[in-house]
């Protein structure tokens, strides 16, 4: 009797174990999809793809005016290129005909929380209200359900990560900044991107909307992406939805 005990209790250990095990590495199933954020314990968002495919994102974050909005669509429009646009919602709020325009030319548009928050100084109850309060503006006002967010300033941790995966997001980062908001010019935004360490297949480049030299700059950087033989696709044609895991620079891996 004893031993039979024993041995219960040493199967239930296990069983603990194994749970614990599962819980620290976030991995979640749906049907027979695998997902994990979770890389060495710490919870990561999509920065790159790993892809053979010569693809690339551009992605353009809106949050303060929109004074270069017409000719940056204007641009993407003469090129040929669908891009992702993260919007907040006090943004889509003002310039509600800018959002039915990136809308139908039909580019993404991902959510950049409602007011551009540090979402770590925030209770998990007020960052769900700054991912959902953006999320119903864009949903009233172009039918569009988002399910792309980026996190202002890149701050994040392991809560917020699950936070926004919660709310039925995936978090996109970058890979490749274009410190176009430096304002260092239009040459200077081509040449941080072209020359990046990171500018490889899957990357993620980040722009602004609403700086001085982005609009100026666009055309010949997307002559120097096509010049390179990169397709330049939406971040949704480019991120893995399901089976897939990440590594420590942020890079989603297929499974």
């Amino acid at each position: 009797m004893k031993e039979t005990v024993r041995r219960w209790r040493n199967h239930g250990i296990l069983a603990l174990v194994l749970v614990i095990a599962l819980m620290g590495s976030y991995q979640y199933l749906s049907g027979y999809t695998t997902v994990s954020s979770n890389v060495n314990g710490k919870e990561m968002p999509i920065c790159a793809v790993e892809t053979k495919e010569k693809r690339v994102a551009l992605t353009f974050e809106a949050a303060w005016g929109d004074e270069d909005m017409a000719r940056i669509l204007k641009i993407l429009k003469e090129q040929g290129v669908l891009a992702t646009f993260f919007l907040t919602g006090e943004w889509a709020g003002k310039y509600p005909e800018d959002v039915k325009a990136i809308q139908e030319a039909g580019h993404d548009i991902g959510n950049h929380s409602e007011s551009h928050r540090n979402m770590m100084g925030l209770t998990e109850e007020e960052q769900k209200e700054e991912i959902m309060n953006a999320h119903k503006k864009v949903e009233t006002l172009t039918g569009i359900g988002m399910n792309l967010f980026r996190l202002p300033y890149d701050n994040y941790d392991d809560s917020v990560i699950r936070n926004i995966q919660s709310c039925g997001y995936y978090p996109i980062q970058w890979s490749v900044d274009s410190f176009d908001w430096k304002d260092y010019g239009a040459d200077s935004i081509v040449e941080v991107v072209m020359n990046h360490e990171s500018l490889e297949n899957g990357a993620i480049i980040r722009l602004h909307c609403g700086t001085k030299y982005t609009a100026d700059a666009l055309e010949a950087l997307i002559a120097g992406l096509k010049g390179r033989g990169y397709q330049i696709v939406p971040v949704s044609e480019l991120i893995y939805k399901e089976d897939y895991h990440m590594n420590v620079m942020g890079r989603q891996i297929k499974d």
